[in-house]
């Protein structure tokens, strides 16, 4: 994606399967957003190929637009509407684009049981505290049944028992084969919810796979803490497991208040986006696609 002369998006190239979470991290600037609106068949793209559901999305018509399913960042709406009357009309929309495979909409008080907005179905949007005006806006963007999910900052608003009640519902979309594709600025959200992460910095993916993959990949070191004769011990290892065995064989019980840190992907995020802005961008690429093949 081209703007004058400032490439934005640059060699772009992932695969995202059916039924998978895929995260998209990066910096402000980085293309998230250029990136998902091309998907979503908002925005032109100035060269390559892009493949959504099997349709590229700049020729995407109605039926193929009937299988997505969208949550942006804020939704303006009238706030005289009532949460079941809204989810009734939009979800009208949908009946047209049944198939014998996947019957649309989803029923309305399953899907405002499944977001956690029963006790306000009959209340009037503009009365919803944020977070409950945030699960209207997954209800809205779920009602269609999407085979793809684009999510963006969905939690934003969201209390910790609200946000784990939606890690959950991801979860069950993805269980049903529903495919998602999810930005967020919340590295424990992205390490909860992803298959696989992919690291977007200045218009390029630097780096895809699952957390576990990526701090791999950046040969980070485990920080192992333990108790030994009433003194503390802190020792830095490529290799955890083998130096924890060692520990006990040579010490067993003596060991006490064993803890194991291991790069999270927070440390790993940070590591690879240092990289990236250091001038090491092109070393970070070549790198990975050794690694990916």
């Amino acid at each position: 994606m081209r703007y004058g002369t400032t490439d934005v998006l640059k060699g772009v190239n992932f695969v995202a399967r059916p039924g998978e979470v895929v995260t998209l991290l990066g910096p402000n600037g980085a293309g998230k957003t250029t990136t998902i609106e091309i998907l979503e068949g908002f925005r032109m793209r100035s060269a390559g190929e892009v493949s959504v559901l099997g349709v590229d999305p700049a020729r995407g018509d109605e039926h193929w637009r009937a299988r997505l399913g969208v949550v942006l960042q804020s939704w303006r709406d009238h706030g005289q509407w009532r949460v079941r009357e809204l989810l009734n009309h939009l979800g009208e929309y949908y009946r047209p684009y049944s198939t014998d495979q996947l019957a649309r909409p989803w029923p309305v008080d399953e899907l405002i049981e499944v977001v956690g907005l029963t006790p306000h179905a009959d209340k009037k949007i503009l009365k919803l505290s944020g977070g409950q005006r945030r699960r209207l806006d997954v209800a809205i963007g779920i009602v269609g049944r999407p085979e793809l999910l684009f999510l963006d900052e969905p939690t934003a608003g969201f209390d910790p028992e609200a946000r784990r009640e939606f890690h959950d519902l991801v979860h069950r979309l993805s269980d049903e084969r529903t495919t998602i594709l999810l930005t967020t600025h919340d590295l424990d959200e992205a390490e909860k919810l992803a298959d696989r992460i992919l690291i977007l910095a200045g218009g390029t993916i630097i780096a895809d796979g699952s957390a576990d993959e990526l701090a791999r990949r950046m040969s980070t070191e485990a920080e192992v803490r333990w108790t030994l004769d009433g003194q503390r011990f802190v020792h830095a290892t490529q290799d955890a497991t083998e130096f924890v065995r060692k520990l006990f064989r040579e010490h067993d019980d003596a060991i006490a208040d064993l803890e194991v840190r291991r790069a999270s992907l927070e440390d790993v995020y940070m590591a690879m986006v240092r990289q990236f802005e250091s001038g090491q961008h092109d070393a970070a690429v070549r790198e990975f696609a050794e690694v990916t093949g």
